[in-house]
């Protein structure tokens, strides 16, 4: 177990914690989203996408509120247990290991089918493999260096979604946009959609596993969160209206490729043009801001979790630097292994899943810490819950379309849960015990 004395390397400024939350998201405005079109159409898509912005909008701002008053690497799993207790502090925080481990190899994997386009001589599997053991690297090297590659790729792929915009809006057919051939299948294709709109937002809430290493997190929290949100939900409805108005014709399209962007502006400009070749090399940089911001988060709710006597106590280790090592490595193994077995379409949907099961706890703790401790230090504090009962809403018709839609895979997520479930029934007393035994020592 980490002694007192350790502590996380304090090294984020609101600006690196903003590139944090935006590049930890930013990989969703270049694949995942895409396979949103199986089902429905651009009407269909974009109600889909306004539900989801909704609900991501005002549940940042609850969020943020919880970050401030609790500033804690453990993030929804420290709200979890401090509104409802132990078993609820690890559920929440497992849910964020399964929305994290899921999506990093699906970044990966599309990684490799950007770098392969770019590159033909290159399989994909080998680059996905390669570019993330870069950035496990990079993570053990520190927070300050990951935090400086962060912000730079992270402004590198929001250019290449300007680039995108750019680019494709003079060949968006309006017309054509509302009155597809693709039917929009009602609610069936809505609630299909759904899922995989998430992936525009998925990982937004990855900046409060950065609260410990902020210089001022009651101050730098907010900042990073509503300047984050605000910057990816611009870009998720410009590429989302690019995409389906350069391809209203054959939607279907879309979803047959894991590097939309650059094959959409293919069929306008030629596969071989410099514009194609350009988005691609900035999209390469969004994937890996995600890859590198969502290593980052996951490796911090693993070394939290273990300090919290949830996970075995190596894992709370940290080295000179005030680095978990021990949590990179070991969450980025786990992810590793999934890149080279994994499906990106089922593993966006698995991360679904985490994301959603986490967001419902956090809410949950927002309403019952706002009556069971309404004394508590709130530096960020909104108005009245009008905004969490909106998030509330809005992350209901998220979990139905999840249990509409994806309900072979919700099954495979019982399992996991309940072999959890039975890990933390059977674990914790004995981790709890050896942490005091150490304690003595």
């Amino acid at each position: 177990m980490a002694e007192k004395t350790q502590e996380l390397s304090k090294g984020l400024t609101p600006v690196k914690l903003w590139a944090i939350v935006v590049g930890a998201v930013v990989s969703g405005m270049y694949f995942g989203w895409n396979y949103m079109f199986e089902g429905t159409n651009f009407v269909g898509a974009l109600i889909a996408t306004l539900i989801v912005t909704v609900f991501y909008f005002t549940f940042v701002l609850a969020y943020a509120e919880l970050a401030t008053a609790i500033p804690s690497a453990a993030g929804p799993s420290a709200y979890s247990e401090k509104a409802f207790g132990g078993f609820a502090g690890f559920l929440a925080g497992f849910s964020v290991l399964i929305e994290y481990i899921a999506a990093t190899p699906g970044i990966a994997i599309s990684i490799g089918a950007y770098v392969h386009t770019l590159v033909p001589a290159v399989p994909a599997v080998v680059a996905s493999v390669v570019a993330f053991l870069i950035f496990v690297f990079i993570n053990c090297r520190g927070i300050e260096s990951a935090a400086v590659v962060e912000l730079v790729v992270t402004v590198l792929a929001i250019v290449g979604v300007v680039v995108y915009f750019v680019a494709g809006v003079p060949n968006v057919e309006m017309g054509a946009l509302f009155a597809g051939k693709t039917s929009m299948n009602g609610f069936t294709g809505i609630f299909a959609a759904i899922p995989y709109a998430v992936w525009f937002y998925l990982a937004v809430e990855s900046g409060a596993m950065g609260a410990e290493e902020c210089k001022n997190p009651q101050k730098d929290i907010p900042k990073a969160f509503i300047g984050g949100i605000v910057t990816l939900v611009v870009m998720a409805l410009a590429t989302l209206f690019v995409t389906a108005g350069n391809s209203a014709s054959d939607l279907g399209a879309v979803t047959l490729t894991d590097d939309p962007l650059p094959a959409i502006l293919g069929g306008a400009y030629g596969s071989g043009s410099i514009i194609v070749k350009i988005v691609s090399f900035l999209g390469l940089f969004g994937l890996i801001a995600s890859l590198h911001g969502i290593i980052i988060g996951a490796s911090r709710q693993a070394y939290a979790m273990a300090r919290s006597n949830y996970l075995p106590a190596p894992l709370a280790k940290l080295d000179k630097k005030g680095t978990p090592i021990a949590a990179v490595l070991v969450t980025s193994i786990i992810s590793l292994i999934f890149v080279i077995v994994g499906s990106v379409g089922s593993l966006v949907v698995f991360s679904c899943i985490g994301s959603c099961i986490m967001s419902v706890l956090s809410l949950a703790a927002w309403f019952v810490l706002r009556k069971k401790a309404p004394e508590m230090e709130r530096p960020f504090k909104l108005k009245s819950p009008v905004v969490p009962i909106i998030a509330s809403i809005t992350c209901c018709i998220v979990v139905i379309a999840l249990v509409v839609s994806e309900a072979s895979l919700l099954g495979l997520a019982a399992i996991v849960y309940a072999v959890a479930a039975v890990y933390y029934f059977v674990t914790h007393k004995i981790f709890v015990k050896e942490t005091a035994a150490e304690k003595v020592k």
